[in-house]
């Protein structure tokens, strides 16, 4: 109980003195995990939208893929991307391995599957209710996955939502091909797991804490600008 009130004390102390270490770790978690977001939602998105509309053979294989590398270790995701950019790898002349790119990369292999499989869900439910009309008009597939993409937004929103918190949280890959570097990879969810083996458990959980208040913040911060309430309703 000790340990969580020091937390809470180091989390408020760390924030009113404008700690430099934390605010440059927060703003690099924040970089890292918005950057591998936006790169997740333009590959999952339209991928979610061409498998509600599209039938074609391999249809129902692809999803259930996409379903099962939902539950993707992440540290079997950063040791893939670990030996592909390490210098014996395909990609080690780029000299990405210990640098946010490596990490956004990491994040981006497993935020996908996750958009994608939510953002279907969502998609094929509203296909069932605009499959006649859009048939009918004759639009092309293009405009079938525009048309059902722009009004589930705020459903996929949820969707991106769900691929921030996995990805801010995330901490295995990231420690993996990110290296924990300070004042280059460090990141909230590495330090988090520095300052537990070091010990120093209220220094741990002010972080966390900090971690918590960041994840809700951007999340209130989303549904405020998507405006998702209307009207009272959601």
């Amino acid at each position: 109980m000790a340990d969580l009130w020091g937390g809470l004390v180091q989390a408020f102390w760390l924030i009113v003195t404008f700690d430099a270490d934390l605010f440059e770790i927060t703003l690099r978690s924040l970089y890292v995990t918005l950057t591998a977001l936006v790169i997740a939602c333009l590959i999952a998105l339209p991928l979610a939208s061409l498998l509600a509309v599209k039938r074609f053979r391999w249809r129902r294989t692809v999803i259930g893929i996409l379903n099962a590398l939902m539950g993707l270790p992440p540290v079997v995701v950063g040791l893939i991307v670990y030996v592909l950019l390490s210098r014996s790898g395909p990609f080690g002349v780029f000299g990405l391995l210990f640098t946010p790119t490596a990490m956004i990369i990491a994040q981006v292999i497993i935020i996908v599957p996750l958009v994608a499989s939510i953002a279907h869900q969502s998609l094929r439910e509203l296909w069932t209710d605009y499959h006649d009309l859009l048939i009918s008009l004759n639009v092309t597939q293009a405009q079938k996955m525009r048309t059902l993409l722009w009004d589930a937004r705020r459903a996929l929103l949820t969707a991106a939502l769900a691929g921030f918190g996995r990805g801010i949280g995330e901490v295995g890959a990231i420690m993996i091909v990110g290296g924990n570097i300070a004042h280059a990879t460090r990141v909230l969810t590495t330090a988090i797991a520095l300052e537990t083996g070091r010990g120093d458990f209220s220094l741990a959980l002010g972080l966390g804490f900090v971690l918590i208040a960041l994840a809700v913040a951007v999340n209130l911060l989303m549904h405020m600008l998507s405006r998702t309430e209307v009207e009272g309703r959601w």
